[in-house]
């Protein structure tokens, strides 16, 4: 099934203690698909294949453009890496709303639950 609703405890400022999609930056010459798949194992224990991209979100004034895709598990135990807190999933009718890093993260979330919720 389709999961992008595992999420991290980010452990690194701005977002210090608050829960975000698994992600961070592309490295030179990386597919940005690819560095997807590389941070959801790094942050989340977790191997991943690519579904589909939900969308792009960039903001005035923020250099950051957040690419985010939708993801089928294939393996790994979901576990918190280096970068995390804590890793967890969470039903679609209970998202921490008012505890998430980022509004991307948030605006992400709805896109998923408009688009593939019940």
């Amino acid at each position: 099934s389709l999961t992008p609703t595992a999420r991290s405890s980010q452990s690194i400022e701005p977002a210090y203690g608050k829960w975000v999609i698994p992600g961070g930056h592309v490295d030179r010459g990386e597919e940005v698909a690819a560095a997807a798949v590389r941070e959801t194992l790094e942050e989340a224990s977790l191997t991943v294949a690519i579904r589909e991209l939900l969308n792009v979100y960039s903001y005035p004034g923020n250099a950051v453009v957040v690419v985010v895709y939708v993801a089928q598990v294939l393996g790994g135990r979901l576990r918190a890496g280096d970068e995390t807190l804590a890793a967890r999933v969470f039903p679609l009718n209970d998202l921490p709303w008012g505890e998430m890093a980022f509004p991307s993260t948030v605006e992400a979330l709805r896109e998923y639950v408009r688009r593939f919720g019940s």
